[in-house]
């Protein structure tokens, strides 16, 4: 049964425009997210769901770096233009995350 933000969620997942994908357990379906992912000859970087009889392998290291992104977006959220996106040109919006990743860098 495929409910509405089932087939939502389905329309962001383009499997063709990335060759690595980090995610977390939540996105260990093999019907819906890695299967896409492997069609393509893609690397599906996602940790089995504790509960899966028989786990799958993936790349420990590049996990770890998800974390990082994560913490990259969590600092960068933390100036409030970007985190209710005032600007309305996406230009300047984008100029904003520059200016602002540099910001977080140099810290």
């Amino acid at each position: 049964m495929t409910t509405k933000s089932h087939t939502r969620t389905d329309a962001l997942l383009d499997v063709s425009i990335s060759q690595t994908w980090l995610a977390d357990r939540a996105y260990d379906a093999d019907a819906r997210v890695i299967e896409p992912i492997e069609a393509v000859q893609g690397n599906a970087v996602i940790p089995s769901k504790r509960n899966r009889l028989q786990p799958r392998e993936f790349d420990k290291q590049l996990y770890q770096a998800q974390h990082l992104i994560e913490n990259f977006f969590a600092k960068i959220k933390q100036y409030r233009t970007i985190a209710t996106r005032y600007d309305k040109l996406a230009s300047h919006f984008l100029s904003a995350i520059h200016l602002i990743s540099c910001i977080v860098w140099l810290n």
